[in-house]
């Protein structure tokens, strides 16, 4: 008997420490338990702030599409100010759908438009679309033609156009994307108001190539590149890298001619995308030197999208070179981004004058309401030579 009693003195040990082991896990199991209740009691759901709520409503209301009445802003001719109105939209597909609008602003700039989009043919690869419409443009400016032009040498035109489009976008394979256009497009020109003199008091048909002619084109314009953004109309990483070609064909014979533009757009994100530096190169040229561009067709410098901080039309050539960059803050992934931003470029009358020598420049900060895939608002605060200037926008700037 002596012999088992170290063996039982060894089970009572194990034992105890056994007991003593289940005793402290039931213990620990009940503290948890305990703490997650009391967590449970003071647990309420995510509720975002003031700001995040406005900025979510707002861009809701300023980028959804959805059937029916809708309020309509944005922009009739570049230089016209902010225009307001509303429209109808009605859907005969998932996807597809036809809308009409009319835009007043400050400036009477009007517009009347209908347009029809069809997209996500052959598999989603396929993009059709069609718009006819018709705009007035009261106070147009134009400066003459050059970098050089000077500040207070401005003029206003009136101009009226008439047009219809219909076009296609393709992807036949990913990142690969090819369009094409045709449209008819009837200009008239004419005496400008506003507070500047009417263009034919300042200019005469050799500083503005076309003064008083209202010529009628059909514009035929083919391009392909390669897009690997998310979006058009916002992203915050990708690139696109594209080359066009414009052939105006006027009905006149007096003032046809072709273009070619090119443009490469990068984005880079950094941070998980918290942060985005953004680039663009773009360059416009006419290829012709002995066609007759008229000045209102020209390419030009100067807006909310191309050199920020001068005036609608600020700068008008035969040819452009604009370069921009920013750094984009993402403050409300949802729907509102803050960016910093440089924007600098040229006109010429020849090709090979489109280099770095006497680059107009300016600087400045901006405010973007946006939807993963487009962006309904931009507000931006430019600083340049000519002084500050206030933007308001719709699109992305690049």
């Amino acid at each position: 008997m002596n012999a088992w009693r170290p063996v039982g003195c060894s089970a009572a040990v194990v034992l105890s420490v056994l007991c003593g082991a289940a005793a402290g896990q039931e213990t620990r199991a009940e503290l948890i338990a305990e703490e997650q209740a009391d967590k449970a009691t003071r647990l309420r759901p995510y509720e975002p702030s003031v700001a995040e709520r406005v900025v979510t409503r707002a861009g809701r209301t300023m980028i959804e599409t959805p059937g029916g009445f809708f309020p309509a802003f944005g922009s009739v001719y570049a230089g016209g100010g902010l225009a307001l109105g509303g429209g109808y939209r009605q859907y005969y597909g998932d996807r597809t759908f036809w809308d009409v609008k009319g835009l007043f602003s400050i400036r009477s700039y009007k517009l009347a438009e209908m347009t029809t989009s069809s997209p996500g043919h052959l598999q989603d690869r396929l993009d059709l679309y069609a718009r006819a419409g018709w705009r007035d443009a009261t106070e147009v400016a134009f400066y003459g033609t050059g970098i050089d032009s000077p500040e207070d040498g401005r003029a206003n035109f009136r101009l009226k156009e008439s047009y219809l489009t219909a076009g296609a976008r393709l992807r036949p394979v990913q990142w690969v994307v090819l369009g094409a256009e045709a449209s008819y497009q009837s200009f008239n020109t004419g005496d400008g108001a506003g507070i500047a003199p009417s263009i034919e008091q300042v200019f005469t048909p050799l500083t503005a190539p076309g003064l008083g002619a209202s010529p009628t084109y059909v514009h035929l314009s083919a391009s392909g590149g390669i897009d690997w953004r998310p979006a058009a109309g916002y992203a915050r990483r990708g690139g696109l890298y594209e080359l066009s070609y414009h052939k105006y064909a006027d009905r006149g014979e007096a003032h046809g001619f072709d273009r070619i533009d090119a443009q490469l757009v990068q984005h880079i994100p950094l941070l998980r995308e918290n942060w985005v530096l953004s680039f663009r190169g773009q360059v416009q040229t006419t290829l012709d030197e002995a066609d007759v561009v008229p000045y209102f067709m020209m390419p030009s410098l100067g807006s909310g999208s191309t050199l920020r901080a001068y005036s609608s039309w600020r700068y008008h050539d035969r040819h452009s070179l604009l370069m921009s960059g920013e750094w984009r803050w993402i403050v409300n992934r949802l729907g509102f981004d803050m960016a910093l931003f440089y924007d600098t470029g040229k006109v010429a009358s020849r090709r090979g004058d489109l280099d770095l020598k006497g680059l107009k420049s300016n600087v400045g900060i901006g405010a973007r309401f946006h939807s993963p895939a487009a962006t309904a608002l931009r507000i931006e605060l430019a600083f340049g030579e000519e002084g500050p200037r206030l933007v308001f926008a719709g699109g992305a700037a690049f």
